[in-house]
């Protein structure tokens, strides 16, 4: 038994005496571990280009509907649903033997209404020469100027019904109020037109359209920010809002820009956003008013704004991080709020301050606390470069 208990007790003491070693050599392995070589970048801060981004439509900058100003059926029509026509182009022609008809009895009246007139004028120049030989009365007289003058009058009446009936022989052809493109929904010949209710077709303008979205509170002074530091007067005929690019649903950018031109007087109620429209060229009729794109005002620029490397970004769930380097030379992990992102940057709104220096390269296996094998590089070196996105960040 004894001699069990001291075989049990030896190696129990090669055990320590193992872990002991093992503990040393880590140690001195741990000592010897080499710095992490990483590469890092001074914070940029610069006068920016933003790009703010909101889903548009397209409108018409003009759409009437056309209706006809006489009754009648539809007997020939001149275009096709879809066509562009110009402006006092025919669009349909309505019956027109009524009007004609309308036409030969107001002239034959008129005809009439003059005869009559120059009979009367004849027999009161008469008139006044017996009037001058006392051969009849003034009464006489008198009442022959009042014949020429009710028969002038029915003259005039009977000239303004020929005028009327031949206006309305006329609108018998419907000509287009504007150029534009014609809706597909348009009547068919054979229809029967009620002046001013029935809707034949509808124009609309093609070139240029309105493309109309909204943005927020922040981004529509974010646009006026250098007017309103400045203190500057706003002269709303002289001032110019900044220019758009649109996407197209199919991913393609539009090659024209657009120019905003007008600005909702006040925020929706509903989504707290303000509407602007912009005006858009569109000499190849491609776009079309309905249509959906991704809007993308440029020209605005953050003054002095902070800028980090995209590559330096790291996420973890809602929230953005970056590593810089401490005081101790050590990697430190700091939380960071995202604004826009410009090329190869963000804009940092809060979180880093103009003398954080942020590692951009050697990030893998990385974490908080490390000892550093410090490479400092410029965006040159790194082929950084502020261009303008039409990527649209999570800035909560």
């Amino acid at each position: 038994m004894i001699k069990l208990w001291k075989k049990q007790l030896s190696i129990a003491a090669i055990f320590v005496a193992s872990s002991l070693l093992l503990a040393g050599c880590g140690g001195e392995d741990q000592e010897a571990m080499p710095k992490i070589p990483v590469k890092v970048m001074k914070i940029v801060k610069a006068d920016t280009p933003l790009s703010y981004g909101a889903p548009g439509q397209l409108r018409g900058t003009d759409e009437v509907e056309v209706h006809s100003r006489v009754s009648g059926s539809i007997v020939e029509k001149y275009f096709k649903g879809g066509d562009a026509v110009r402006a006092g182009a025919p669009l349909y022609r309505i019956d027109s033997r009524q009007y004609e008809t309308a036409v030969l009895q107001a002239r034959a009246n008129l005809h009439k209404a003059e005869s009559d007139l120059r009979n009367a004028q004849e027999d009161l120049a008469r008139n006044e020469m017996l009037f001058k030989d006392k051969a009849v009365s003034e009464q006489t007289v008198t009442n022959k100027r009042a014949d020429v003058a009710a028969h002038l009058a029915t003259v005039e009446a009977q000239q303004a019904a020929l005028k009327k009936a031949q206006e309305s022989l006329d609108d018998t052809i419907v000509y287009a109020p504007m150029s534009g493109r014609v809706s597909v929904d348009d009547v068919a010949v054979g229809t029967y037109a009620t002046a001013g209710t029935t809707r034949l077709v509808t124009i609309g303008s093609i070139d240029p359209v309105y493309v109309q979205f909204g943005i927020s509170e922040t981004e529509y002074l974010n646009i006026l920010a250098e007017d309103i530091e400045s203190g500057a007067e706003i002269d709303e005929n002289k001032y110019q809002l900044p220019k758009i690019k649109v996407m197209l649903t199919n991913g393609r950018e539009y090659p024209y820009e657009g120019q905003i031109v007008m600005v909702d007087r006040a925020l929706s109620d509903n989504s707290g956003s303000i509407t602007l429209k912009a005006l858009l060229p569109n000499p190849q009729g491609i776009l079309l008013p309905g249509m959906f794109t991704q809007v993308r005002i440029v020209g605005v620029v953050e003054k002095d704004a902070l800028l980090v490397p995209t590559r330096a970004v790291q996420q973890l769930l809602d929230e953005n991080f970056v590593l810089v380097v401490g005081e101790d030379g050590k990697s430190t992990s700091k939380k960071i709020k995202l604004g826009e992102r410009v090329g190869s940057y963000y804009i940092v709104t809060s979180g880093l301050t103009e003398s954080d220096s942020v590692i951009v390269e050697g990030l893998t296996n990385l974490r908080g606390g490390a000892e550093l094998d410090i490479i400092s590089v410029t965006p040159e070196e790194m082929g950084f470069s502020i261009n303008e996105t039409s990527e649209i960040v999570d800035k909560s």
